[in-house]
């Protein structure tokens, strides 16, 4: 069985067992937690159900693994002949999931 769901804007499939990288949700590490955007579900025999927008009643149950921060990106602004410079930087904090039950 596996579902597509949309958490933090973005658009995941999923499968019980799988450990996924999301936005950073609140909660601390073995806590547990549901996706109610589930947008799919499919189960083994071939069924397949799509929602308008979401499925009803369709639920995902994940666990929170841990915390993690992503790769350091440069942002860097400039305006050439403006004497205007200014450089951030920037890391992404996730959280990492593991999907336990996709619930129908």
């Amino acid at each position: 069985m596996h579902a597509v769901i949309k958490t933090g804007g973005k658009q995941y499939t999923v499968n019980p067992g799988d450990i996924i990288d999301v936005e950073l949700l609140a909660g601390e590490p073995g806590d547990a937690i549901e996706f109610n955007e589930v947008l799919m579900v499919a189960n083994d025999s071939g069924e397949v159900k799509v929602g308008s927008p979401v499925v009803e009643n369709a639920v995902v149950k994940a666990t929170i693994v841990k915390e993690i921060k992503g790769k350091k990106i440069i942002v860097f602004k400039f305006r050439r002949r403006k004497d205007y410079r200014n450089k951030n930087g920037h890391r992404q904090r996730y959280t990492t999931v593991k999907i336990t039950d996709i619930l129908n």
